[in-house]
């Protein structure tokens, strides 16, 4: 029997580290700062006014649940909202029990 192992090294491609010596990934590489990451998940500030940080970015409408799931049970007390662009999907009031 023989077992083959692989390396990975996870890095952008842009990276000056990269001697060039690795084989490209079949996924394709991290997006650019300019493609469009649309799904946002935000948690805002204790008054509710402003957006205090997002805490994800994702292509996947899946990954952004789980993100805004995840949200809403790390920060119970805060407002939290799953933006698709500019189009809110969910919010969590953040009213704890």
């Amino acid at each position: 029997m023989v077992v083959t192992a692989g390396v990975h090294q996870f890095r952008p491609p842009d990276d000056p580290t990269d001697d060039g010596g690795g084989t490209p990934s079949p996924y394709g590489g991290f997006p650019n700062e300019s493609e469009d990451l649309p799904y946002r998940v935000e948690v805002w500030d204790p008054d509710g006014r402003f957006v205090e940080q997002v805490v994800a970015v994702s292509l996947s409408p899946a990954i952004g649940y789980a993100a805004f799931y995840a949200a809403s049970r790390e920060f119970p007390g805060r407002a939290i909202t799953l933006r698709h662009k500019s189009a809110v999907l969910s919010r969590w009031s953040g009213q704890a029990h």
